[in-house]
Parts: structure tokens; C-alpha cells; sequence
């Protein structure tokens, strides 16, 4: 039986603050990963507060930089 390969992504937050998660998925996956997780820097609408749970999309990787 052959191993599943993984690639990394990048879960970016939907609230527009720029914080982001580092994962990985399946290479035969044949959708885009989206998740709620805790984004410490969006505001809570319901308490004002900072620190809310959000959506996270998945993104394409940065290139990599090679010296």
C-alpha cells in the first residue's frame, strides 16, 4: 500500500487581519481546506474584545527563498 503525500498550506483568516495557521492535507484531497479557529487579533462582535473565532481559507504557499 503506498503512503498518502502531503503538501503544506496556509490557513488565512477571513477577518482581514492577516494572521494565519501552517497545516498540512492530502495531495488527493479534492477540495480547499476551511476551518474555524481562534484568531487572536480579529474583534469579538459580541464583546468588542480582541480575540474571536473566525474562518480560515485555505491559500497558496508563499515561494520558498532559496539562497
Amino acid at each position: 500500500m503506498a503512503k498518502a503525500s502531503y503538501i503544506k498550506v496556509r490557513l488565512e483568516s477571513e477577518a482581514g487581519t492577516g494572521y494565519r495557521y501552517y497545516t498540512q492535507r492530502s495531495t488527493r484531497a479534492e477540495y480547499k481546506i476551511k476551518k474555524k479557529k481562534y484568531d487572536p487579533w480579529a474583534t469579538n462582535p459580541e464583546t468588542g474584545n480582541k480575540g474571536a473565532h473566525v474562518m480560515f481559507v485555505e491559500k497558496k504557499m508563499p515561494p520558498s527563498k532559496k539562497n
